[in-house]
């Protein structure tokens, strides 16, 4: 039995917040309201035997409690590798969390609208909020 996705974020994030939810709900429950017949599905995504399939992300997001986009840029990777995520990515765009896009959209109303460009000083600001 292999796990080719064993040591992915994507597999180790499933494990995290399956870990994080037990308190209010069991994988099973986590497997049937992301719409997995297979409870054990699971347990085949945390311990990286499976990869998350790409049309499953929205209801695992939900069935998770996070964000589609996080966890879409996370399985886009496991499934398609780097390289081709970060193709697909640049065609498409990268998928935005609700949390991003509330920071642009602070941005654009702090800036009113003026597409302000991101310079040294804003870079160091920004970074400055995350201790970094």
């Amino acid at each position: 039995m292999t796990n080719p996705y064993k040591n992915t974020p994507t597999a180790r994030f499933i494990a995290d917040r399956v870990r994080d939810l037990s308190h209010r709900k069991t994988q099973a429950e986590i497997a049937a309201e992301a719409g997995f017949v297979n409870a054990n599905f699971m347990s085949l995504l945390k311990s990286g035997r499976n990869k998350v399939p790409l049309d499953r992300v929205p209801s695992l997001a939900r069935a998770l409690e996070v964000d589609p986009a996080y966890l879409m840029r996370m399985a886009l990777d496991q499934a398609v590798g780097a390289t081709a995520a970060k193709a697909i990515i640049d065609i498409f765009g990268t998928p935005a969390t609700a949390n991003e896009i509330g920071w642009l959209m602070e941005v654009r109303d702090a800036s009113d609208n003026t597409d302000p460009r991101l310079t040294a000083r804003s870079r160091a600001a920004l970074r400055g909020i995350f201790g970094k």
